[in-house]
């Protein structure tokens, strides 16, 4: 038996109300999952340390200056999708610094010191 459109029950406005409600929370929530995603250097940093360990580093935040081990890194292998700067000193300061571009590598000459931390250009 089918129902005339004309005689269809009135929509309750409570569910009206609580749909428009969980779409402005899904909404909310992936406005954030979108905008964290500039927030991380989405991919891996590895290196190699003075004494000979790789490090692996996922996703680090593209914000702020990152410590290396204390040892420091003679290698390192950029494959995420920002850009970086290598720096000689622990607080991203000194000179000379280094730039490893997205999905590089780079060693440091067998005449310099370690790298110690690095930032990620943005």
């Amino acid at each position: 038996m089918s129902v005339p459109a004309s005689q269809s029950p009135a929509p309750d406005p409570r569910r009206r109300r609580t749909a428009m409600a969980a779409g402005a929370v899904l909404l909310a929530l992936a406005t954030t999952a979108c905008s964290e995603l500039d927030r991380t250097a989405v991919g891996v940093v590895s290196y190699t340390t003075g004494a000979q360990q790789i490090v692996m580093v996922v996703s680090p935040n593209v914000r702020g200056c990152h410590r290396l081990a204390p040892t420091g890194a003679r290698y390192v292998n950029n494959n995420t999708l920002s850009d970086m700067i290598m720096y000689p000193a622990r607080d991203c300061t000194g000179e000379p610094t280094t730039y490893i571009g997205s999905k590089l590598a780079n060693s440091v000459a067998r005449t310099a010191g370690p790298w110690r931390s690095y930032t990620f250009v943005h």
